[in-house]
C-alpha cells in the first residue's frame, strides 16, 4: 500500500466539485459540493445512530437500498434536519436535480447536508448552484473544502494498492462521538466488489475508526460514511483492501480529531491486554470521551487519577491493582500505583500536538485504540455563537 497526495477524485472515474453558491453568505465560503463517478457504483453506507436523524439520511438511505449510487450532493451551513416534510421533500430536489443535470437516475443520488439544524435549505440557492455542474466537475474540484463547517483544516487521503486506488474526503470538527459521530465521508474506490461486501468492510473500517473518535461527547444527527465502487480497476484482495480502506478511515478520523473545535492535540487512548477486543474498545472510548481527561491534557496536567476513574467508570470489570499507564513512552502508573516521574519530561511531553495515553490492564490479548482531542476555552467559544 502506497499513500498518494489527493483524496477522492485520485480514483478512476471519479470527479468532483466544491463551490460558493451563498448559503454561508457571511464567509463566503465554499458551501457546495458534488462527487461524480462515470459509471454506476456498487455502494454500501453506515449511519448515525441519533434518533433524530436528518432529512437527507432518510433519503441516501433509501436511495441506496438496491446498493447502487453514482454521485453524492452535498450542502454545507444548513443540516436540513427537524423539517418535517418540506425537508425530505427538498432532498429529494436536490436529488432530482443533481440526477437531471448528470443525466443519471434520480436513485443513484445521494444527498447530504452539514451545518445549523432546525433550519430549512436556501432551495433557490442549491437550484441555481447544481445548474451547469455537469460542465465544473474535474479531477480538481475542490469538495474537500466546501463540506466544511466549523473544521480549519481539509481532510482528504488516497492509497493505491497495485492498480486499485482508494480515495476519501470527511468533514468534522464538533458533535463527534463514537456510534458515527457532525462528520460526513466519502469514499471511493475503482476496485470490484459488490455492495454487500462493500457494507461489511465498511463496518469493519468504520468500527476501528470513526466509532472509536470522540470530540464532545454529542452523536450527531446527520453522520453519514458512504463508500462507493466502480469496479474500473478490476477485482482486488479483499484482505488488502480492507486494510487499505482501515488505514483510511482511521487516518480521517485523527485528522478530525485533532481538528476538534478548539483543539490543541490529537491524543490517542491505546488500552492493551483487555480480557477481549471489546473490553478495550470500551475503556478507550471511555477514557477518551472523559471531560477531565480532556481538560487536564489541556492543561498538561499529568494527572493520571483522571485516566483511572474513566477506566473504572466504563462498565467493564477490571483488576485495579494490575493496571499499569503509560504517557507517550513515561510510566506514570505501575500495577495501579502512581510511580515516581520527572515530572517537567512527561509535560514537555504532553505540549506536542500529539499524545498517547497507553493503558495496560495486564488481563489478556483485548485491544483497541480511540482518537480524541483535548477540551479548550475556544471550544466553548465556537459553540457558544454557532446559531449567530
Amino acid at each position: 500500500m502506497k499513500q498518494i497526495k489527493g483524496g477522492i477524485t485520485k480514483v478512476k472515474g471519479f470527479s468532483a466539485l466544491g463551490k460558493f453558491i451563498g448559503i454561508k453568505k457571511k464567509s463566503k465560503k465554499k458551501d457546495f459540493a458534488v462527487v461524480y463517478s462515470s459509471e454506476v457504483c456498487n455502494a454500501a453506507g453506515v449511519f448515525t445512530k441519533n434518533e433524530v436523524k436528518g432529512a437527507p439520511l432518510v433519503v441516501t438511505k433509501k436511495h441506496l437500498a438496491d446498493g447502487k449510487a453514482q454521485a453524492v450532493v452535498i450542502n454545507s451551513g444548513i443540516a436540513n434536519v427537524c423539517t418535517g416534510k418540506k425537508g425530505i421533500k427538498d432532498a429529494e430536489y436536490m436529488a432530482k436535480l443533481t440526477a437531471k443535470e448528470l443525466g443519471i437516475e434520480q436513485k443513484n443520488v445521494l444527498v447530504a447536508s452539514t451545518g445549523l439544524i432546525g433550519a430549512y435549505l436556501p432551495i433557490n440557492l442549491i437550484k441555481g448552484g447544481i445548474k451547469g455542474i455537469k460542465k465544473q466537475l474535474s479531477k480538481k474540484g475542490d469538495i474537500a473544502k466546501a463540506i466544511l463547517t466549523t473544521d480549519t483544516i481539509k481532510k482528504e487521503i488516497a492509497v493505491k494498492i497495485g492498480r486499485i486506488t482508494i480515495g476519501a474526503v470527511a468533514k468534522g470538527a464538533g458533535m463527534i462521538h463514537p456510534n458515527m459521530a457532525t462528520m460526513l465521508c466519502f469514499i471511493g474506490t475503482d476496485a470490484e466488489f459488490s455492495s454487500g461486501e462493500l457494507k461489511k468492510m465498511l463496518k469493519t473500517a468504520v468500527d476501528k475508526s470513526f466509532n472509536m473518535t470522540s470530540v464532545d461527547y454529542d452523536t450527531s444527527t446527520s453522520d453519514m460514511a458512504i463508500l462507493m465502487a466502480n469496479g474500473l480497476a478490476g477485482k482486488a484482495n479483499k484482505s488488502q483492501f480492507q486494510k487499505a480502506l482501515d488505514f483510511v478511515c482511521i487516518e480521517l478520523a485523527k485528522k478530525i480529531a485533532i481538528d476538534g473545535e478548539g483543539a490543541t492535540k490529537l491524543i490517542e487512548a491505546k488500552v492493551k491486554n483487555a480480557k477481549n477486543e471489546k473490553k478495550a474498545e470500551v475503556i478507550a472510548k471511555s477514557i477518551i470521551s472523559s471531560n477531565l481527561v480532556k481538560t487536564a491534557m489541556f492543561g498538561n496536567d499529568p494527572n493520571w487519577g483522571r485516566i483511572m476513574a474513566a477506566v473504572g467508570y466504563s462498565g467493564v470489570k477490571i483488576s485495579q491493582n494490575k493496571i499499569d499507564i503509560y504517557f507517550n513512552n513515561n510510566k506514570i502508573v505501575s500495577n495501579g500505583v502512581g510511580v515516581k516521574f520527572e515530572l517537567k519530561k512527561v509535560v514537555k511531553e504532553m505540549k506536542k500536538d500529539k499524545l498517547l495515553i497507553v493503558v495496560d490492564l495486564k488481563e489478556g490479548k483485548g485491544m483497541a485504540t480511540a482518537y480524541g482531542c483535548d477540551l479548550t476555552y475556544e471550544y466553548i467559544k465556537i459553540n457558544a455563537a454557532y446559531h449567530t
